[in-house]
């Protein structure tokens, strides 16, 4: 009967050893090698995106271009409206129901900002913050709905500022409705270096 239960725990121990080997195999292959395998293939085949989409202006870094920044001054664009401020770190939308006093009361901040009558509506966009609140573009009718403010903030023509914006725009496969969308940080560093 000895025998017996010392058989029987040399193949138990025998088995938890196998199972612990499977496991730190595995946990090696899934953890290590598959995150070094997809961090190098990135790398490879994607290096701007790898590094984040980092954009620089004048030899520094200027944001990225996958991340909303926080534009207030006249002379440039201005992105989505933000419900965490533009704070990465705390991304997210601002769970406000459509009926909400407070939600009602940005928007109406938002129209007054832009100026908004019934004969200039404001693009929705500039409205509505996006469900991540981090949202780089608005819509090309956005960006040309902003093309005076910025023309009269930097003294220049409309015109010139709409050919900037056209040259800036690419084609949308973000967003249904709209066809063609801008960054923001693209747009506005577009347009420092083209006003120099």
């Amino acid at each position: 009967m000895n025998e017996i239960s010392t058989s029987r725990k040399t193949a138990i121990i025998e088995h938890l050893a196998a199972s612990l080997r499977i496991l730190a195999v595995t946990m090696i292959i899934c953890s290590g090698a598959y995150t070094l395998m997809l961090y190098l293939a990135g790398r490879m085949f994607f290096p701007a995106e790898a590094s984040g989409s980092l954009v620089t202006a004048n030899g520094t870094i200027a944001g990225s271009r996958l991340v909303a920044q926080k534009f207030s001054q006249p002379g440039y664009f201005w992105p989505r409206p933000s419900a965490v401020d533009y704070n990465a770190a705390a991304a997210g939308g601002s769970n406000l129901s459509p009926a909400s006093a407070a939600l009602r009361k940005r928007a109406m901040e938002t129209l007054s900002t832009f100026g908004a009558t019934s004969n200039k509506p404001v693009p929705a966009d500039l409205i509505a913050a996006s469900g991540s609140g981090l949202d780089p573009h608005i819509t090309l009718e956005a960006a040309r709905f902003q093309a005076p403010r910025v023309a009269r903030a930097r003294n220049l023509p409309v015109e010139k500022i709409k050919a900037v914006i056209e040259a800036q725009s690419s084609p949308n496969t973000i967003f249904s409705g709209s066809s063609r969308l801008v960054n923001v940080l693209g747009l506005n560093i577009a347009l420092d270096q083209s006003c120099r």
